[in-house]
């Protein structure tokens, strides 16, 4: 049994980085082939960004499953071995957290390497070394604090419920609903400042927008992000009349009203379809087949192991897995996802009015240029990692002539998040 689960995860890291390597190939010979979207200096540009973080997550993938086998081989029973607590809960706690804060200080270099090189050289980190540090501390105390809270409820469940696995998953799951409406006032508290909309004409076509589609919302905001990244987003955030708009001030700078309303319009088109919970439903999915798996584990595994079937080694395997199933789960969730993203551009176009089709259209160029988008990718890339449709696709389906450009057959993308 301890070896099928090794081979699993095995070759989810083997397609994973084919996957990456076939990014990285593809991305390299269009690069160099007449520019789409963008001119040739940033097309080139875009493919070497794109590269530079493919091979890192290769890097990563290594790291991760070095990690997993050495997790796998004695990291846990060594964690049990080195922490003693006479309280069983508190001992569960101590372990399991052990567990996610030597993984978090592990990981800790890649996310230093992506921010301070990789994207320092291309232009998108603001951030300074001091806020690093901040912005890690303040996330690896809500992280211990927090968790800590989760793996109790955890683990009283297990102590209490027979089906421990289904009450395990409505308690998370009531969990990740929850952060989806506290989101955005936690990242206001401990990171961006969020402050609200002061152009009145701006908020009241906002505003305008949102009655439109019966979306009731508690303000527009605006986001100081661009004192940690160039990058232009925006979100909507919460349940109810909890909701928020948020805008990051990148992206107020660099688009127009009316590519801007576009962009809204397009989110709420994601309101209006109901996508939000379409997601949380999947998400859902996802989590009840991993309790249900991991709460019917065969006690030969334990002992394959040579630890008894406590509740910390159930979390901990349940967590070394969950990436995945999240890549097998990925590409039907994808499907989903790229369609809802078509249906959103079409009411955002609706929304925009006459001209709205060509506003949305610039405003996802822009997004191609600003974000430095490299607007091709492989198809098996798009199949296990793309949420949003390929930008290309996008701009065809919103009427965009593309004139004679040089795909190669192979579909585009765009990772800009709206």
């Amino acid at each position: 049994m301890l070896m099928s689960i090794v081979g699993i995860y095995t070759l989810y890291v083997l397609v994973s980085i084919y996957t990456s390597v076939m990014q990285i190939g593809f991305v390299n010979q269009a690069k160099r082939k007449s520019a789409i979207l963008l001119t040739q200096a940033e097309y080139l540009k875009a493919g070497n960004y794109t590269v530079a973080k493919e091979k890192l997550s290769i890097v990563n993938s290594f790291v991760d499953y070095l990690l997993f086998i050495l997790w796998i081989g004695f990291g846990i029973s060594l964690l049990e071995q080195n922490l003693f607590f006479q309280s069983e809960v508190v001992m569960n706690i101590a372990i399991v957290m052990g567990f996610v804060l030597i993984n978090a200080l592990i990981s800790l270099p890649f996310s230093y390497y992506q921010k301070f090189v990789l994207d320092k050289e291309y232009g998108f980190n603001k951030s300074t070394l001091g806020l690093f540090i901040k912005d890690t501390l303040i996330s690896l105390v809500m992280t211990l604090v927090l968790g800590s809270l989760v793996v109790w409820g955890i683990y009283e469940i297990i102590s209490s419920f027979a089906l421990w696995w289904l009450w395990s998953f409505v308690f998370i799951f009531a969990i990740v609903i929850g952060i989806n409406m506290l989101y955005p006032a936690f990242r206001a508290m401990f990171f961006d400042k969020l402050t609200p909309l002061e152009d009145e004409n701006l908020d009241d076509a906002i505003k305008s927008l949102m009655d439109r589609t019966g979306f009731v919302s508690s303000g527009v905001f605006v986001s100081d992000a661009s004192k940690r990244d160039a990058r232009l987003n925006a979100y909507f955030g919460g349940f109810g009349r909890a909701k928020r708009v948020v805008l990051f001030d990148t992206l107020i700078e660099k688009l127009t009203t009316k590519e801007l309303l576009a962009v809204l319009g397009h989110e709420l088109g994601h309101f209006a379809h109901g996508d939000i919970y379409k997601n949380i439903a999947m998400v859902g999915a996802m989590l009840f087949a991993m309790f249900a798996l991991f709460g019917n584990l065969p006690e030969a595994l334990f002992l394959e192991l040579g630890m008894s079937q406590t509740p910390y080694l159930t979390m901990i395997l349940l967590m070394l897995f969950m990436p995945v199933l999240g890549f097998i789960m990925m590409p039907l969730m994808g499907i989903v996802s790229r369609s809802n993203e078509y249906a959103a551009d079409r009411m955002g176009s609706e929304l925009g009015g006459a001209a709205g089709s060509i506003e949305l259209a610039n405003a996802l160029q822009k997004l191609v240029t600003e974000n430095k988008s490299f607007p091709l990718s492989h198809p098996l890339y798009i199949f296990f990692h793309y949420t949003h449709p390929p930008v290309l696709e996008r701009l065809r389906e919103l009427g965009v002539a593309l004139g004679d450009a040089d795909e190669s057959s192979l579909e585009g993308k765009c990772e800009a998040n709206i």
